[in-house]
């Protein structure tokens, strides 16, 4: 009768009716509601065996939170739970969680969930087979796989993922990808905001999307408004150009991109390089800005042509580029050579166009100066505007244009100080196979002075005339003839009977000392220049250990086999290099690595051949001296072992020992142990393999609990 109302008023007590605790009590796990209480010590010794019922689920409350399932196995002992079954645990109104299992210590508030876990906060939801949830630091984690859904982010999957709650910060490690309206980001290491859709690329990442795509090993990405920053082995693909930059910015709403320092982007239809330090590139307009030592290299297949300019714009798409250089422009190939006060260059026609500033006036002594030049082996030629017309399939010049205040001169190769000179008001020059100027009509009031020589290059005297035109043609960049069409006077004198003055046509400027020899002659008469200064991102903080030094601290009290489960994995693993046992103490033993399948078949094993008849041994130290010591290892082969968890020193102390009798089958041994004190480290050992045993070892792991 006494054991009847006993069981009554439990049946009373687990329907609902609320209890109330002191303040030592109100740290335990309370239960608020049951259907059914049972005890079964066979099973769940020390536990209750919580059911639900028809009405409700078993419900579950401990320091603000609440959790309901089906079935509870409830250790009121350890202040310890497992909830089975259609799983719910809420904190708040902010944080639900769901799962098919959940382990839970009030000592410690750490969760353990399984079993197609659901994770929601207002803002996003994660999804994993496994889940922990810190309750102290409001933290989640898991290790084997997840996603989060974030609604204005799209959806990001990883290995690892960490979620501090105060924060709303995500930490995730490991093929991190997220998907959504249109873009993939993938990368090893993303850092994501919940609240601002801010995310954090370290490692090789890219950000792939219908039109581009982004490369870096640190980087910054806007999900929201789909901009960012890449740096570090930056580079953006936008069609047929790849950008790169120490530091390069994207707005993927407008397909448009800015780099800044070092900066290098390809048209790889065109075959050009463009470098500089700052440039910006719209890719739905084909436009491409760049300054601050702005060169254009076009790769062809004998000699490239280098562009430099202050400023330098290229527009239109690959079949119709145009390319405009501007303000203090320079142009050089290893047989011509320019300059001009803007350049601009027009791939589907060929014409390159030297252009003169239209900012000064025709008299200005800057202006003249300016005046666009060009030069082709020993010839310089200037005028107002220069046309450069080329055969854009083959790549060889055609023939050259000036207009107005036409000037060519040619320093004659054995006088001093002598000069050959026409002037006109325009020119046509047609060049040869080998891009040498062959041919040049000199049209409109033209004058010309020739250095006129005999045979054996003894000077005549000097040819002054004027004329409608003059024909010359030219050979190994002499003068080898000319002619002279509607002649109104001319002479031929001596170069005694010359005053100084009269060797000289009007208007007459020999530039040899600004002709660009060089690639790096282009730059000569730049003003110094220093790189921007680029903040940058702070340089990657890799996660701190799960399972730090404080959670294990309350971890030490919570119910033991609940701990193991949760801490196995590499990052807690005392032997770092679990399957290399190589790198343990051998004594009368060898290894032989690589011989074996992993139970997974995914790696190889390690055998242990005994050299000797007598006991041989493989030994591994560790540096702990106290704690809850659980040592794993896959074992298969022939022969009687023994693993021992002993003291190192002090006559060898075994702590716990296991002999085991081997088959041809993978299996996975185990075996704990406590130290509670002492100088003296714990050592893993593997002994009693005997010659003629045949013994594969993979994957020993060894996990301590701090006493």
């Amino acid at each position: 009768m006494i054991r009847t109302k006993f069981i009554y008023t439990f049946i009373i007590f687990f329907l609902g009716i609320s209890t109330f605790l002191t303040a030592q009590d109100k740290k335990k796990i309370s239960i608020e509601y049951a259907g059914r209480l049972n005890v079964d010590e066979e099973n769940y010794p020390g536990a209750k065996v919580l059911t639900r019922n028809s009405m409700q689920q078993v419900h579950i409350a401990h320091a603000g939170s609440n959790m309901w399932c089906d079935k509870a196995i409830y250790y009121s002992g350890e202040n310890f739970v497992e909830a089975y079954g259609n799983v719910i645990v809420k904190q708040g109104d902010t944080i639900t969680m769901t799962s098919k299992y959940v382990e839970y210590s009030g000592t410690s508030q750490l969760a353990f969930a399984s079993g197609e876990v659901v994770l929601k906060s207002p803002n996003s939801t994660i999804s994993s087979d496994t889940l922990y949830f810190d309750r102290i630091k409001q933290q989640s984690f898991y290790k084997s796989g997840g996603n989060v859904v974030k609604d204005s982010s799209g959806t990001i999957t990883s290995k690892i993922g960490r979620y501090y709650m105060t924060e709303k910060k995500f930490q995730f490690v490991d093929d991190v990808v997220l998907t959504g309206d249109g873009t993939v980001v993938n990368s090893n290491y993303f850092d994501f905001y919940e609240d601002t859709g801010l995310a954090y690329l370290f490692g090789p990442s890219t950000i792939t999307t219908e039109d581009s795509k982004t490369y870096c090993e640190k980087g910054f990405y806007d999900t929201k408004n789909k901009t960012g920053y890449a740096l570090k082995d930056s580079k953006i693909y936008y069609d047929d150009r790849i950008i790169e930059g120490d530091s390069l910015y994207f707005d993927n709403t407008k397909s448009f991109a800015s780099a800044t320092n070092n900066i290098k982007i390809t048209d790889t239809i065109n075959k050009s390089i463009v470098t500089g330090h700052y440039a910006e590139v719209f890719r739905a307009k084909d436009s491409l800005f760049i300054t601050k030592r702005a060169l254009v290299t076009t790769v062809q297949e004998k000699d490239s042509v280098y562009l430099h300019a202050d400023k330098i714009m290229v527009t239109g798409k690959p079949e119709n580029r145009i390319t405009r250089a501007y303000y203090n422009a320079k142009l050089f190939k290893t047989d011509i050579s320019a300059k001009a006060d803007s350049i601009h260059a027009n791939q589907n026609t060929g014409i390159t166009e030297l252009i003169n500033l239209d900012r000064f006036a025709p008299t200005d002594a800057f202006s003249t100066k300016r005046r666009p030049i060009l030069w082709n082996n020993a010839n310089q030629m200037t005028g107002d505007t220069i046309h450069l017309i080329s055969n854009s399939k083959t790549e060889k010049l055609d023939s050259l244009r000036v207009f107005n205040n036409a000037f060519i001169i040619s320093k004659d190769t054995i006088s001093e100080n002598g000069y050959n000179q026409i002037f006109g008001i325009t020119l046509v020059g047609l060049f040869n196979d080998a891009n040498e100027l062959r041919e040049v009509n000199i049209n409109k009031n033209a004058e010309s002075i020739f250095y006129t020589r005999d045979e054996n290059q003894e000077l005549i005297g000097i040819d002054k005339a004027k004329s409608g035109s003059i024909k010359m043609l030219f050979a190994n960049s002499d003068i080898e003839e000319y002619t002279r069409l509607n002649t109104v006077d001319g002479t031929l004198f001596p170069e005694k009977d010359y005053q100084e003055k009269d060797k000289f046509l009007k208007g007459f400027d020999w530039r040899e000392d600004e002709r660009p020899l060089s690639v790096d002659d282009l730059f000569k008469e730049d003003k110094p220049f220093e790189l921007t200064v680029i903040k940058g991102l702070e340089d990657y903080v890799p996660q701190e250990n799960f399972f730090d030094e404080e959670l294990l601290e309350r971890m030490k009290y919570s119910r033991k086999e609940h701990v193991f489960s949760l801490i196995v994995g590499d990052k807690n693993n005392v032997i770092k290099s679990p399957s290399e046992f190589n790198k343990w103490q051998k004594i009368k033993v060898r290894i032989i690595s690589n011989t074996e399948d992993s139970p997974e078949k995914k790696r190889t094993a390690d055998k242990v051949i005994a050299l000797t008849s007598d006991n041989g041994y493989i030994v591994y130290d560790t540096n702990e001296k106290t704690g809850v010591f659980k040592f794993y290892i896959w074992i298969k082969g022939s022969g009687n072992i023994t693993i021992n968890l002993q003291e190192k020193g002090n006559n060898y102390p075994v702590y716990e020992k296991l002999n085991i009798k081997l088959t041809n089958t993978w299996k996975k041994y185990e075996i704990e142990t406590t130290k509670k004190g002492g100088e003296n480290q714990i050592r893993c050992v593997i002994s009693n393999i005997q010659k003629g045993d045949n013994v594969y070892l993979w994957n020993a792991q060894l996990y301590v609990i701090p006493y």
